[in-house]
């Protein structure tokens, strides 16, 4: 199986100049939690998830003020992405830039494996770093469920099983 056979296909997207709110309010619309990020070109340049939308100023969630002792240490770079974080009004600015995509004929045991390693719930589809579709981890439910009822049923219980496997090792 691969990721063209469980794809939702035509994923929304939504452009980098677009505001947070846009994209807040388009992902309610679809009841989805994350949408790549496309600029004029249509070329994936990010992400933007739920998760990009916890700290944030309109709803008082960001982080309030740090002991001195880890500002210095996490260092005034970290601060300041966090700042911009949790004020920016443009998608792009608030975004993940490091977007993993994978292609339509990519196995989804190499899906799954990204989404793993990377601790990530979607995958964009891409073909010539265009979204074609893209697959989340309920894709992947879906794909298994739909091998689940492709399959044969059993037909043994436990108990024939280990009866027939006994049988075997006697003769």
């Amino acid at each position: 199986m691969k990721a063209s056979d469980v794809m939702t296909v035509g994923a929304a997207t939504i452009r980098s100049d677009a505001s947070v709110p846009e994209a807040a309010r388009l992902m309610l619309q679809y009841a989805i939690s994350g949408l790549p990020v496309v600029d004029a070109a249509g070329h994936v340049v990010g992400i933007i998830t739920e998760g990009d939308f916890l700290r944030r100023t309109e709803t008082g969630t960001e982080r309030q003020h740090r002991p001195r002792w880890l500002e210095v240490l996490l260092g005034p770079g970290r601060l300041a992405d966090e700042y911009v974080h949790s004020h920016s009004r443009k998608v792009e600015e608030v975004m993940t830039r490091q977007v993993v995509t994978v292609a339509e004929e990519t196995p989804v045991d190499e899906i799954a494996r990204l989404m793993e390693r990377h601790r990530i719930k979607r995958v964009p589809v891409t073909r010539d770093d265009r979204v074609v579709g893209i697959v989340s981890r309920a894709n992947l439910l879906r794909g298994l469920a739909r091998l689940t009822d492709q399959a044969p049923a059993a037909t043994a219980n436990d108990l024939a099983i280990r009866e027939q496997i006994l049988a075997e090792l006697d003769a």
